[in-house]
Formats: C-alpha cells, sequence, structure tokens
C-alpha cells in the first residue's frame, strides 16, 4: 500500500519546484548557460569620455513597437532598420541640450553611416513636422534623415523621461543600452562605441 504523503511534504514539494521554476527563468533572462539568447556586445568598456553616461543593458532589452513618420508623411517602425545597428536619438526643437547636440549627431551620420549603422533622430515634437524640419534645415544637418513621432508617445514607450535620451538598439531590435542627457556624439569615444556595438552585432548587415 503506497504511503500517503503528508500536507506539509507536499507544500515543501511544491515550493522547491516553484523556486527552481523561478530560477531557471531568471537564468533565461539573464543569458547565463541553459538560456538561448544571444549575449549583448561588450559595451561598458567604451563607455568612456563624451559617452562615459551610457549604461550598457545586461542582455538585449525588446523594446514596444514605435511608431513615426519620414519626411514624406510615411508611416515607419524600427522594423524598417531591421539589419542595422541604430542610435535612436528622441529629441525636440523645444530641449536646448538636444538642439545643441544635432550638428554632432550629425558628423556622427556622416563618419559612421553604412549598411551596418544610421543615426535615427526621431523629432517628438507635438503637432506638425515643419517646426522640427525647419530646424534642422536651419543649423544645415545634411546627413540625417528628418522622423517625426507627432503623438509623443515614443518617449513614454521606450521609457525615455527626460530629453535627449539616446538608445543604442541592436540589428535585431533590441536596446543595446542609453544614455540620458546630451553627449558629443562626433568624439573619438563615441565612434568607437558604436562601432563596437556595430562590428558586435552578428545581425547586423542581414538587411536593411
Amino acid at each position: 500500500m503506497a504511503r500517503k504523503r503528508s500536507p506539509l511534504t507536499a507544500r515543501f514539494q511544491f515550493i522547491a519546484l516553484a523556486l527552481a521554476a523561478l530560477i531557471a527563468a531568471v537564468l533565461y533572462v539573464m543569458g547565463t548557460p541553459g538560456g538561448n539568447r544571444t549575449p549583448p556586445p561588450d559595451l561598458a568598456a567604451y563607455a568612456t569620455g563624451a559617452v562615459a553616461n551610457f549604461v550598457p543593458a545586461r542582455e538585449p532589452l525588446a523594446l514596444e513597437e514605435v511608431t513615426f513618420t519620414d519626411a514624406e508623411g510615411t508611416p515607419m517602425t524600427l522594423a524598417d532598420f531591421s539589419g542595422k545597428t541604430v542610435l535612436l536619438n528622441l529629441w525636440a526643437t523645444w530641449c536646448a541640450p538636444c538642439r545643441e547636440e544635432m550638428p554632432a549627431l550629425d558628423r556622427l551620420q556622416a563618419a559612421a553611416g553604412s549598411d551596418r549603422f544610421a543615426v535615427l533622430a526621431l523629432s517628438v515634437d507635438r503637432g506638425g513636422i515643419e517646426k522640427p524640419r525647419a530646424f534642422l534645415e536651419e543649423i544645415g544637418v545634411r546627413h540625417l534623415d528628418l522622423y517625426h513621432d507627432a503623438s509623443g508617445r515614443a518617449g513614454v514607450k521606450l521609457g525615455a523621461f527626460g530629453l535627449p535620451t539616446t538608445l543604442l538598439i541592436s540589428a535585431d531590435g533590441r536596446s543595446l543600452g542609453r544614455l540620458v542627457g546630451p553627449a558629443h556624439w562626433d568624439t573619438p569615444e563615441a565612434l568607437a562605441l558604436v562601432r563596437a556595438a556595430s562590428a558586435s552585432d552578428p545581425a547586423a548587415g542581414a538587411g536593411g
């Protein structure tokens, strides 16, 4: 005759199984052995100098879908940049630090833009696209394309609660880290950071 388990023993076994499941889930999310996620490039060593405030993600983080339009009003999402490592800069014309760093972002695109990397400067000005368009023309931007989120929801979806906020995004659309506040994006340190991300991203160059 089978021995009947006591309620206390059954409860302990249930707790042990629950803890094991929790530990397995944490290991999967953290990308430790046993998980099947691709580890992010090691970018911490590149967070120096002008981009010392860049905070790498512990793993590539999935992002909510962000919708915006290009200069002609064509609807777009980050999926349109699939295959490229992207430096996504959220900015607005009323943000003085955003205005100050825009020429440097333009120079970064000129220096590093390729089929593996792009700077995506996304205006979150409320209303029409004419105000950000006029600003970029005024300062003589030549290498950045105009993108606009008239709803202003991109910042909320990306967890950006101040401007400027800049995210480095892998070629498969996951966040590799972010920098809150302005930065000198045309410096050797910034170039080294984005080139390291592009060179380390196995999906970069696969499309886009």
